[in-house]
């Protein structure tokens, strides 16, 4: 079996593509060849993403994959998590392998048309929930939007945990809003999350006032784009998904230039930011909203990662 490099693609070792290629294995000797292959080529977690692949292939979980490890792997699924592992190999995503993403506890379909939703973002759900639920404590409906809606990963979850909340997503790529529109139908919000194509809030129609501003905008300086790790740099959309502009703020500020016109008394803005730009766009809330409470929050890992901007009432 051929692989194939594509430019700027970092390609598997030598002789890593061809470790199961011939030979009946079990299930624990696949694991373990593909794990060696797998840490051989520097990924971080190689057990772990030879076990999430090769359950995948076998239509089962990682419980009941590693209750079968004696159990002998058919040619069929050999030769399936094979061509995975080589993929892998070359630091393709997981969940781009696997075509899933948990997050949130909810699980969504994710491909190369979107970003793939990171563990960090949480972070924003949680706030976005706190902050909503304290304001359907002192008012019978709640309007929130998502601006840069990716996958649909935070509208969703955000409407799951806030029953009777109205959500409208918004992004400028049409491909992200079908990947999101299979993620809202598959999680039965269709009547509360409506997708919008276009620029940051310009979609949602102009009476509708805000409670709540989530986003997860690209952040990333575009001098820096080309020194992501390679499963990254590779094969998610930096343009429309990572590229923030000369300083990663472009979308951020531009964002905050729009949101005063379109929240409510007593609304909110959260940002997801990159670690460092704290300070830099805590200045830019507290330009645009004077009044305002602004803080900058960090994940669980001590890096700053939202800005929360709650105006007066």
């Amino acid at each position: 079996m051929k692989t194939m490099t594509r430019p700027g693609q970092t390609a598997a070792p030598a002789g890593a593509a061809v470790f199961l290629l011939s030979g009946q294995c079990t299930i624990a000797q696949a694991l373990q060849a593909a794990t060696a292959a797998l840490r051989e080529a520097g990924i971080e977690t190689p057990r772990l993403d030879a076990e999430v692949l090769l359950a995948h292939v076998l239509g089962v979980d990682r419980t009941r994959l590693l209750a079968r490890l004696h159990e002998r792997l058919s040619e069929e699924a050999r030769q399936r998590f094979v061509r995975l592992v080589e993929r892998r190999l070359r630091h393709e995503p997981v969940a781009y392998l696997t075509g899933h993403k948990e997050f949130f506890g909810l699980d969504f379909v994710v491909d190369r048309r979107v970003l793939i939703p990171r563990p960090e973002t949480e972070l924003l759900v949680e706030r976005a929930i706190a902050l909503g639920s304290a304001r359907r404590a002192s008012q019978n409906h709640l309007t929130l939007a998502d601006v840069g809606t990716g996958c649909g990963c935070i509208a969703v979850a955000v409407a799951v945990h806030l029953p009777g909340a109205h959500v409208y997503a918004t992004d400028v790529s049409a491909a992200a809003l079908e990947v999101a529109r299979e993620n809202v139908r598959r999680h039965g919000v269709e009547g509360r999350v409506r997708l919008l194509r276009g620029d940051l809030l310009t979609p949602i129609p102009p009476e509708v006032c805000l409670d709540l501003i989530v986003a997860n905008l690209p952040y990333v300086a575009r001098a820096e784009l080309e020194v992501l790790p390679p499963a990254v740099r590779d094969y998610e959309p930096l343009t429309t998904a990572l590229n923030g502009g000369p300083d990663g703020l472009s979308l951020i500020r531009r964002l905050l230039a729009q949101a005063p016109q379109r929240l409510r008394p007593g609304g909110a803005v959260l940002l997801e930011i990159g670690a460092g730009q704290g300070h830099a766009v805590a200045e830019l809330a507290r330009h645009t909203f004077p009044d305002a409470e602004v803080r900058v929050l960090p994940d669980l890992a001590g890096r700053e990662r939202i800005v929360e901007i709650r105006t007066a009432t």
